[in-house]
């Protein structure tokens, strides 16, 4: 979004949800050039997130520092007993949902997880993807939005109470 473009949303006090909705309906993503699968939903599903709110890349894993000690990283990674149970999704955010009558005119920012898949994809069928329905079933106990995403549709239904 140009800076010419922000500058006048913000003099006519146009909220920057509103405008993310304005430029996705006007000026929707295009398919990314050279990905396919998983990486193109991806990005699509990033790109219709300002609409909702907010998703970052939660990448996983374990490297070694220049001393050779392991450095585990990305979300509940803790360690690789942990990890063979419990993936964290691919998209992690906040998602804006208007909440009860009491509290009209203020927004909650919903924790979100979004493991995404490519369009293919059906259910969990390996190790690895039951250990993400496991963080994805954790993350919606505790009343937060999460689930497999295998398009854009997938991601709004998730996002969209």
């Amino acid at each position: 979004m140009s800076s010419a473009l922000m500058r006048w949303a913000t003099k006519h006090n146009i909220p920057p949800q509103a405008l993310a909705e304005l430029q996705a309906m006007v000026w929707p993503a295009p398919a990314p050039n050279g990905m396919s699968g998983e990486a193109a939903v991806q990005q699509q599903i990033r790109a219709a997130a300002p609409r909702h709110g907010i998703l970052w890349r939660n990448n996983s894993g374990a490297l070694k520092d220049d001393r050779g000690v392991p450095v585990r990283f990305g979300l509940g990674n803790d360690s690789a007993a942990v990890n063979a149970l419990i993936k964290s999704s691919d998209l992690i955010g906040i998602t804006r949902v208007a909440i009860t009558p009491a509290h009209v005119g203020h927004v909650l920012g919903v924790f979100t997880a979004v493991e995404v898949k490519e369009p293919s994809w059906k259910h969990p069928s390996n190790d690895r993807e039951w250990a993400q329905a496991n963080f994805i079933r954790l993350v919606r106990q505790h009343g937060a939005l999460a689930g497999f995403a295998a398009d854009v549709s997938h991601y709004e239904g998730l996002v969209t109470l």
